[in-house]
């Protein structure tokens, strides 16, 4: 099998001398070139350890006969950006870290390559741009922070920052959760959008399996990073293993199954969908409803959950709930490895795998005083927490397209419900009413204007955990929103609520006072009452239509750049809200 990059070699003669004023050996431009991306940058936890792994894959390449080359694209954090104007640029930068693997790769010849990245738009971003590519590729996901004293995570500076702003902790305690709450490099510990796509990437096939959120700290991270360097050389003189022959419809599926039984980030459905059309797959929110039903959730991991992300991990990681659920799994689907899924399960089980697992839960207990079983963090398929997976599409006359709502992180008593119409066009003024307490219970309090035409579809985060942290509200009232939530969020939130605000739908429409009515279990999201009064669907449609007369478009709130344009191009929430084209 002739190399692309040799071929390229004879086409381009200034190659050679550049590369090798670059700093490469002339023996080395005779050998298979990988192409290293990483999110490596001093940008956050995330990235900041990613160098390392980075130079591990880097030996692994050399001692197969290759030659790696490292190329970056740092992303950016949401959680430093929260609460600003700043997390308004999460989402595109998913788009910008695409277009650059894709003009990295393709400016210049590589055989294969391997992706490096841990957080929220860096693992999305190179699951789409090494799609687009499609040369040989193997993932390396970054891994997670460990836990803080008395098992501090990320997730937990919401609660403790409405506390301050309620005045039920002081000062000193909010900043004693700050200080402690991320004590290491990787993604945060809790499976957030980050870690669920860390693991996302190990259930398509697409990283080593077991190695989707280890301890950033450990040193089998390492071990990991230099066996995928390997990995890609001998993927480069394979047939048939670019990521459109590893990545079908039946590895969508599985990954699917594995986000239900982790209950894992609503930002999923933005993700997968995008990935999946990079490889002309359809996947919507309606995919993730069909295979939620009746789907296991099995991982008792924050926010849902009880433990943090690491004891993922030694619990067995993506593998052990892979087992747990193997007979929903299409177990044929090829993987990375040149061997298909179930051969990969059945090898972990003869290799000491989940032996070496089991030390390191140890570990964690000696660690915490704590006596915590794999079983106690992955329960078994028949000890399920839940059995309707974790995630529900709602649909009805206030979201025709869709919208979603984490169950497994919501009070019971808000599946169904019928509420009152509270709308505000940000998220500034929302956080406002909920802190000064002009929110009250039985309220539909909306946010719109936060989809990705109307300012890049930014997370809720700060009114969420304002909200789930109100023992009075976080079980009486809903937030309903066409922007996102984090992965941390918790409580009765709808996100995606689509076609968003800025498009025209339903959602603009909504005027206080308005009757919502929310049923989870039979995933309905509609209006079914005029300034408190309910009314038949027919009068409902006759005031929409009516309103719809009136309402006009707002100007663009991006005048030039990256976010002009993702609010011209993205396509709905439900789709991805990746950038569209016209055909």
């Amino acid at each position: 099998m002739k190399l692309k990059s040799q071929e390229m070699r004879t086409l381009a003669p200034e190659l050679d001398p550049l590369r090798i004023g670059t700093g490469w050996k002339p023996e080395d431009l005779a050998k298979p070139q990988v192409i290293i991306e990483s999110t490596y940058g001093d940008s956050h936890p995330g990235s900041g350890h990613l160098n390392l792994l980075v130079e591990e894959v880097k030996k692994g390449i050399e001692e197969a006969g290759g030659f790696g080359a490292r190329y970056y694209c740092t992303d950016m954090c949401d959680g430093e950006s929260q609460g600003t104007d700043g997390i308004n640029f999460s989402l595109v930068s998913r788009e910008m870290i695409a277009n650059m693997i894709e003009i990295q790769a393709n400016a210049t010849p590589f055989d294969a390559g391997v992706y490096l990245a841990s957080c929220d738009k860096g693992m999305p971003g190179n699951l789409m741009g090494l799609c687009r590519v499609n040369i040989p590729a193997v993932v390396v996901p970054g891994g997670t922070m460990n836990a803080g004293p008395d098992m501090l995570t990320l997730e937990q500076l919401g609660m403790y920052s409405a506390k301050y702003q309620r005045g039920e902790i002081d000062e000193e305690k909010l900043n004693w959760a700050k200080h402690n709450a991320c004590p290491s490099c990787g993604a945060c510990s809790f499976i957030g959008t980050a870690s669920t796509m860390q693991i996302m990437a190990e259930a398509l096939g697409l990283a080593l399996p077991g190695s989707a959120l280890m301890p950033a700290t450990s040193p089998d991270l390492l071990a990991f990073a230099r066996e995928a360097g390997k990995q890609a050389v001998k993927l480069a003189f394979m047939e048939n293993m670019r990521p459109s022959d590893i990545v079908t419809m039946d590895s969508f599926e599985n990954a699917i199954l594995v986000h239900a039984a982790i209950s894992g980030s609503t930002n999923c459905l933005l993700h997968i969908p995008a990935v999946a059309h990079e490889l002309g797959i359809e996947i919507t929110g309606d995919t993730f409803d069909r295979l939620h039903r009746n789907a296991r959730y099995l991982l008792d991991i924050r926010p849902a959950g009880r433990w943090p992300a690491e004891c993922f991990y030694y619990a067995g990681g993506v593998p052990a709930i892979m087992e747990e659920i193997r007979g929903c799994l299409h177990l044929d689907v090829m993987t990375v490895t040149g061997k298909t899924l179930g051969e990969n399960l059945d090898e972990l089980k003869q290799n000491g795998f989940y032996e070496g697992c089991e030390k390191w839960l140890q570990e964690f207990n000696k660690r915490y005083g704590t006596q915590v079983t794999r079983q106690d963090i992955i329960r078994p398929f028949d000890k399920a927490l839940g059995t309707e997976g974790s995630i529900a599409i709602l649909r009805g006359n206030l979201a025709p397209e869709g919208a979603v709502i984490k169950h497994t992180a919501c009070p019971k008593e808000m599946f169904r419900a019928v509420l009152r119409a509270r709308p505000f066009d940000s998220e500034e003024e929302c956080l406002d009413a909920v802190l000064k307490h002009k929110v009250e219970k039985g309220d539909a309090v909306f946010i719109r204007y936060e989809g990705p035409k109307g300012s890049g579809m930014p997370e809720m985060f700060y009114t969420s955990e304002a909200i789930s942290s109100d023992k009075e509200l976080g079980k009486s009232i809903a937030l309903i929103t066409d922007g996102r939530f984090s992965g941390a969020s918790t409580g009765p939130v709808i996100g995606h609520c689509s076609p968003e605000a800025a498009d025209g739908g339903p959602i603009a429409l909504v005027e206080e006072g308005d009757l919502i009515e929310i049923d989870v279990i039979e995933r309905k999201l509609n209006i079914i009452g005029i300034h408190g009064v309910e009314k038949s669907p027919e009068e409902i449609d006759a005031v929409l239509a009516q309103r719809r007369k009136n309402w006009k478009p707002g100007e663009l709130r991006y005048k030039k750049g990256a976010l002009r344009l993702f609010s011209e191009h993205a396509v709905s929430p439900m789709k991805g809200a990746y950038l569209g084209y016209d055909d």
